[in-house]
């Protein structure tokens, strides 16, 4: 990729200040150090680890992965023992106020980046006194995934721009479009992965989502949570769900098989689908999100002060996340940058995707990130998702009705704010 003279300029200022901020990463007797990055899903870097190591010899890196859930239980017990955490900790949107309430336990990262940055994006990861825990890694930005040969089996429009025309109105919409296909569905498809991952999408483009912006949990009060609760349950009793759990075993597995047609697709969701789904390259494709807007996820890198090697650690944290590494990581895995001046970068925004039948998600994920409004996000919303998704869930298994479902949820979130 070929970057403009102030980006490239950027980029090798903060490789100069990485090679130069701590001898390379060597320790003060010259031996290797060894950094340990934690994370949760695809991030992007096995590249980028091999370019740092290159420019730092004395610097080897180990990632280790987990599913979205245990990585953040086992982050927060690491925090509270003491121990066990690595050098560099992946936090989700979900989680990143939770983390921010225990501040002190991770290294301050500083303001000299914070001009870089989409402020809500910065101000997501700051603690009330003033430090930055995390450099942020992307965005998510809503549009829908959607297998462009099953729709054509189906009977229905497969043209990106006619997809997007047809749920234009809303959710109501999308539904309407999922029991059509629905009627001459390929055998052993459904139209969504699971209630959880649309349950997601839909409060994502709610002004306000599970609390105010006072820290006060608002599931019971807040009108928007239960409305889409009752519009996911509605695709489920219409049977549009394919059952099955966001970063599941069975859930990366419907990907290989091709049991749905369509999926809530902030731009992080691209990596994944190209992770399970190898063999249907070319039959995927993007349309806009039902109703516009809305945002789902996005990440950040913080450094934990117990880590061995703190110093190094920031740097490496600081590097991958700067503008370059950040606009590689979108044309190559889909991750929209946390950075607002890449956006206009005709490399970022005239971006297409072969693997998506060439959609235009460049532009798609950029004008979103513009027109994003962020939701304000409490200590507890990533347990609030999962509680939620607990939910639907029962529902989906036929274990419970909508109501008596959505009476637990309740008490179950209720005990998250005690």
């Amino acid at each position: 990729m070929r970057f403009s003279r102030a980006l490239a300029t950027a980029a090798a200022a903060t490789l100069l200040l990485t090679a130069c901020g701590s001898g390379g990463g060597e320790s003060g007797d010259g031996a290797t150090v060894t950094l340990n990055v934690s994370l949760f899903g695809n991030f992007g870097y096995q590249e980028l680890y091999k370019q740092y190591e290159s420019a730092h010899p004395n610097i080897k890196i180990k990632e280790h992965t987990a599913a979205y859930n245990d990585h953040h239980r086992d982050l927060a017990t690491h925090l509270a023992t003491g121990s066990g955490a690595g050098d560099i900790e992946g936090v989700d949107m979900g989680f990143i106020a939770q983390m921010r309430e225990v501040g002190q336990q991770f290294t301050d990262l500083g303001t000299d980046r914070q001009s870089e940055y989409l402020p809500w994006k910065w101000q997501a990861s700051l603690t009330k006194d003033g430090k930055q825990i995390g450099y942020g890694t992307d965005v998510g930005g809503l549009a829908i995934c959607y297998r462009r040969d099953l729709f054509q089996q189906a009977g229905l429009p497969a043209d990106r721009d006619a997809v997007s025309a047809a749920w234009a109105g809303g959710w109501d919409k999308y539904l309407e479009l999922g029991k059509q296909y629905t009627a001459k569905a390929p055998k052993g498809t459904a139209f969504f992965d699971g209630g959880g991952a649309l349950y997601n999408a839909v409060i994502g483009q709610a002004p306000e989502g599970f609390y105010s912006s006072d820290n006060t949990i608002v599931v019971a009060t807040n009108p928007e949570v239960r409305k889409a609760w009752d519009l996911v349950v509605q695709a489920i009793q219409s049977n549009l769900s394919a059952k099955l759990i966001e970063s599941s075993p069975e859930w990366n597995n419907g990907f290989a098989k091709g049991q749905f047609a369509t999926i809530a697709c902030p731009a992080w969701m691209m990596a994944k689908i190209k992770d399970q789904a190898k063999s249907f390259a070319g039959k995927w494709d993007v349309a806009a999100v039902p109703g516009g807007g809305g945002n789902w996820g996005g990440s950040y890198l913080t450094v934990p002060k117990q880590g061995k090697h703190v110093a190094e650690a920031k740097e490496l944290a600081a590097w991958l996340t700067a503008p370059e590494q950040q606009a590689r990581n979108f044309t190559s895995q889909g991750l929209l940058p946390s950075i607002p001046a890449l956006y206009d970068k005709p490399e970022i925004a005239g971006y297409k995707d072969p693997f998506f039948n060439d959609a235009p998600v460049g532009k798609l994920f950029t004008t979103a990130a513009k027109e994003l409004k962020p939701q304000y996000q409490g200590p507890r919303t990533g347990d609030i998702q999962t509680t939620i998704r607990d939910g639907l869930v029962r529902i989906e298994q036929g274990k419970q009705t909508s109501d008596q479902s959505w009476q637990q949820t309740v008490s179950d979130v209720e005990r998250l704010a005690k």
